[in-house]
């Protein structure tokens, strides 16, 4: 609680600048305090609205306010493959892309695009499915980081949400098949 009451004090003697003469004679320091100062009040803000809890935790809070003070800290940013149509994604595997089916070992078993290879990325468990907590470290059996690769399933969902974990994992050849194996198969491309 003392490191909010102190940075109450940093931001009341900010805004009292524009009003002291002294400062004037120092443009550029004035208004870098001022910056930082203004920059110091939304954070201050954004730790109260953030600060709930018992005590211990309003201090891990305010340390880690701290330690952020004066940098530029950017959000992260959500990780969005590319999408492509399946007459695209078949050029691509055509040129060299390798094809990754995320589907159900028995989705996959029932027909699937020449030379995939199958790491589901979910499960069927009961009447639903659960995700593969194995996914990213099977994937990286066949293949490494920097391969090129399409990622399909059957209608283009859960190719989609493979591709984000393997764009977040590091890899960075991924492109998603709009569609899915449905689409590829209803445009005629080759399966087996």
């Amino acid at each position: 609680m003392m490191m909010i009451s102190t940075t109450v004090k940093h931001v009341a003697i900010a805004s009292s600048i524009s009003t002291t003469p002294h400062l004037s004679c120092f443009p550029n320091q004035r208004s870098q305090l001022i910056s930082s100062c203004s920059t110091t009040k939304a954070q201050l803000s954004d730790q109260r609205s953030r600060r709930i809890g018992n005590g211990n935790r309003s201090r891990k809070l305010n340390f880690s306010w701290m330690a952020t003070v004066g940098e530029n800290v950017k959000p992260a940013t959500p990780v969005t493959p590319t999408s492509v149509p399946v007459r695209v994604a078949h050029e691509l595997h055509q040129a060299g892309h390798r094809y990754l089916d995320v589907r159900t070992p028995e989705e996959f078993a029932a027909g699937h695009a020449v030379g995939a290879i199958n790491v589901p990325y979910l499960f069927k468990l009961g009447s639903g499915m659960t995700k593969n907590a194995d996914f990213v470290e099977e994937v990286l059996t066949h293949f490494r980081k920097d391969d090129e690769i399409i990622v399909g399933c059957q209608l283009g969902k859960r190719s989609l949400m493979a591709a984000t974990d393997l764009l977040s994992a590091g890899f960075t050849g991924v492109t998603d098949v709009a569609g899915g194996y449905a689409a590829w198969n209803q445009n005629g491309l080759p399966i087996e």
